[in-house]
């Protein structure tokens, strides 16, 4: 008898932990993003300071967790033709999936209109942080998405490799 009451409060103590584990990384680290002019920017052609776009019906979440947990969704006025003649594309960027409660930012379907040419990727802020790049797709019909991406320079800081040269000095 008594070791069913021990396997029951093991069980029970391990769905607890298990909810507030999934609580955690779903819902309780992210944050909704306040408006800021600087949420929608991408860097021009010349290499210069990124400059921000027309917007509208700005979504975006982020946390404290990660550097790499910022998602948002938005609309924008500007074509492809347009923004692909003034700023910088960014290549191999790979969306990734937002908490399924966060439902403008569908990681599968953004990667497939990327892969399709339905949408373009532009570096939005390189090293916004250390080894970090936002990036921002821009569709055909006028929809934009803002992720944050691993450069190589992050890439190597992590795995140890040496940064080189084309690193910016890290804070």
């Amino acid at each position: 008898m008594t070791g069913k009451i021990i396997g029951i409060g093991i069980i029970a103590a391990a769905l607890i932990f298990g909810a507030v584990v999934w609580y955690a990384q779903t819902y309780y680290y992210y944050d909704e993003v306040a408006l800021l002019d600087a949420d929608v920017v991408l860097t021009p052609l010349d290499g210069g300071a990124p400059i921000g776009i027309s917007y509208a019906d700005f979504r975006g979440i982020d946390a404290d967790s990660s550097p790499i947990r910022y998602r948002a969704c938005f609309t924008t006025s500007e074509t492809l033709a347009d923004l692909d003649t003034r700023f910088e594309q960014y290549a191999d960027a790979e969306p990734r999936n937002a908490p399924f409660w966060f439902d403008c930012f569908d990681a599968d379907a953004i990667g497939e209109q990327i892969e399709s040419g339905m949408a373009h990727v532009y570096a939005g802020q390189r090293n916004i942080e250390f080894g970090i790049d936002r990036v921002v797709a821009v569709t055909e019909d006028g929809r934009g998405y803002v992720w944050e991406e691993i450069n190589d320079c992050g890439d190597k800081s992590y795995d140890g490799t040496p940064l080189g040269k084309d690193c910016p000095v890290r804070d």
